[in-house]
């Protein structure tokens, strides 16, 4: 990809600003994921204050993979009862007898 293809982005975390580049239309998905990041950044800094940045990055990057995880993990779930209500369905309509 080009640079021509690239838009910057400013973001902040915990006080820091950065320039990302990304693609032009991915710029609203990465300050909403900055947000959300910064977020996750300040609560585990706001629970830790004394606890070096690096560590808090490391913390909250295990805190959201484990959300990352409970989601995906929710998801598979959730498709896997679809699957099987998919199947109960399908053994249902074809025990289902036209009426004459």
């Amino acid at each position: 990809m080009s640079d021509d293809n690239r838009s910057t982005v400013e973001i902040t975390l915990l006080g820091r600003s950065f320039v990302i580049a990304c693609p032009p239309d991915q710029e609203a998905g990465l300050q909403r994921a900055a947000r959300y990041l910064d977020r996750a950044l300040q609560g585990v800094q706001t629970h830790s204050p004394t606890m070096a940045t690096e560590k808090v990055a490391l913390m909250t990057a295990l805190n959201i993979s484990h959300e990352l995880l409970q989601a995906r993990d929710e998801n598979q779930a959730r498709e896997a009862q679809l699957e099987r209500l998919d199947q109960r369905l399908a053994r249902a309509l074809g025990n289902a007898t036209p009426s004459s």
